[in-house]
């Protein structure tokens, strides 16, 4: 018979009079005392954020809770109207929808610049990186993340504020300058405008702040929870699901009937 591992967890755990949360007490310790967004550095690290960790991850947070009506917002709103008894089901289809194309793109950001510099001398050339790594991509045809932006143009206005964030707080370091300098680099080969756009920014300075990229999407995730509830709440005062519905069965229904 195999021998059973031990099972142990330290993120949290409760009696009857105290709850214990990374180790400290949730009543005593954190209610009052901490932000949801230090919460959520304390759930991923086990220790509490520096003031200057908290000020740059909360941005990243903020950032990331709205975007208008993405198909995240509109999934959530479609199965809030199907199912209005389960806001935790509308949430969740639209956090589903959380992957490379919307919202998740920090994720292979952080993956390629820690990939090419994690373990890289600090005098290493970042122009050189860069160069490579667009090469690459290019030779690969495969789309160069943390770049271009098909509505912000010359820049992401995200971008140079969450970068000025980072560079007051301590942490605009070598992620950065290498997805600036992928940036420039890709302008050049592909003789196209491609800013650093908001999911570069994110995952080179989740990368700063430390985090591995196996976690990066998770931050989207953490963010765009507020936001998809805020949308829940939105659609039980101002219906649009259902208009939503309506224009498109029509239209399909219109196109068929066309012979299309």
């Amino acid at each position: 018979m195999r021998q059973q591992k031990p099972l142990r967890s330290e993120m949290g755990w409760s009696t009857t009079d105290k709850i214990t949360v990374r180790g400290r007490d949730l009543c005593n310790d954190l209610l009052g005392k901490i932000d949801l967004g230090g919460m959520a550095w304390l759930e991923l690290t086990g220790r509490m954020p520096t003031p200057q960790e908290a000020a740059v991850f909360n941005a990243l947070l903020v950032t990331l809770v709205e975007h208008g009506m993405t198909p995240h917002a509109i999934a959530t709103r479609m199965v809030q109207v199907c199912a209005p008894e389960a806001m935790q089901a509308a949430v969740a289809a639209g956090i589903c929808a959380v992957g490379s194309v919307f919202a998740g793109g920090s994720e292979m950001v952080a993956r390629t610049l820690q990939g090419a510099i994690k373990d890289t001398p600090a005098d290493a050339d970042i122009a050189a990186i860069a160069e490579k790594i667009v090469e690459d991509h290019v030779s690969r045809k495969v789309p160069i993340s943390g770049i271009g932006h098909p509505l912000h143009k010359p820049i992401d206005p995200r971008t140079p504020v969450l970068f000025a964030i980072a560079e007051q707080n301590g942490f605009r370091g070598r992620y950065c300058a290498l997805q600036e300098a992928i940036s420039l680099a890709a302008e050049k080969r592909l003789n196209r405008v491609l800013p650093v756009n908001a999911p570069g920014a994110i995952g080179a300075l989740m990368c700063e702040l430390g985090f591995p990229w196996q976690i990066c999407r998770g931050i989207a995730v953490i963010g765009r929870c507020v936001g998809l509830v805020g949308h829940v709440a939105e659609e039980m005062r101002s219906p649009m699901a259902l208009e939503i519905y309506d224009r498109v069965n029509d239209e399909v229904l219109e196109y068929g009937l066309k012979g299309g």
